[in-house]
């Protein structure tokens, strides 16, 4: 599992894991509309309480993240849980089904930091593509001139954010104690993947000596 705030760097982190590890990223807003878009009956659910302007339950997107975790492709591969859970009732659901991460992975930024990325970003209507003021500036006039700022990427409305981010993030921490590693979120990009990854392979390396162990102990017995 991953979790950060707001700008945290961890989408783009998710891609760097995902590329390297293999992991099955499952982000549960995409999975969400993948259901609804599909007609299952769970996204038929979620739908008639997203047409309604509510909050999909949390024991609907519970099972949606249940269904998902036990296709193939994650049996094989692994999973990253992206984002979720958000709430103590999502983490506690999770548990009830006994789905539990060999590894929490906190991406912890600074505030002031948090909030120069958001404040800073900026939109190319027409390519789609993300820009930052200061870190990742366009290539040209014409690009500047056109971009765009979302109306919720404000000093005053990311502060909102993450003080709701914060409310949740603690009771969540309380489930996931064991597992968790903070991770140094105010390093350039790159710097932060070189620490997950360092922490991936030790936990990969730890499983692969734990499983040859167990598969001799096991020819032993036998």
């Amino acid at each position: 599992m991953i979790s950060g705030a707001p700008a945290s760097g961890k989408g783009t982190q998710c891609e760097f894991i995902k590329s390297k590890y293999g992991l099955v990223h499952i982000a549960a807003g995409d999975l969400l509309r993948a259901e609804i878009a599909s007609g299952s009956e769970n996204g038929k659910r979620a739908k008639e309480y997203m047409e309604k302007g509510e909050l999909v339950p949390d024991e609907i997107v519970v099972m949606m993240v249940k269904h998902r975790l036990i296709q193939m492709d994650v049996q094989e591969n692994g999973w990253l849980l992206d984002g979720y859970p958000r709430s103590v009732s999502q983490a506690t659901a999770l548990e009830g089904l006994h789905i539990r991460p060999d590894l929490f992975i906190l991406l912890d930024v600074s505030e002031e930091i948090l909030v120069e990325r958001v404040v800073g970003r900026r939109l190319d209507p027409v390519t789609g593509k993300i820009y930052h003021l200061k870190y990742s500036p366009p290539e040209n006039e014409e690009i500047a001139a056109r971009l765009t700022q979302r109306f919720d990427d404000t000093e005053e409305k990311v502060k909102l954010r993450l003080v709701t981010y914060h409310k949740n993030l603690e009771s969540v921490l309380s489930i996931y104690n064991d597992v968790i590693v903070k991770v140094d979120g105010n390093l350039p990009k790159d710097e932060v993947f070189e620490r997950i990854d360092a922490i991936l392979s030790a936990l990969c390396q730890k499983k692969r000596k734990t499983e040859s162990t167990s598969s001799v102990a096991t020819g032993v017995a036998h």
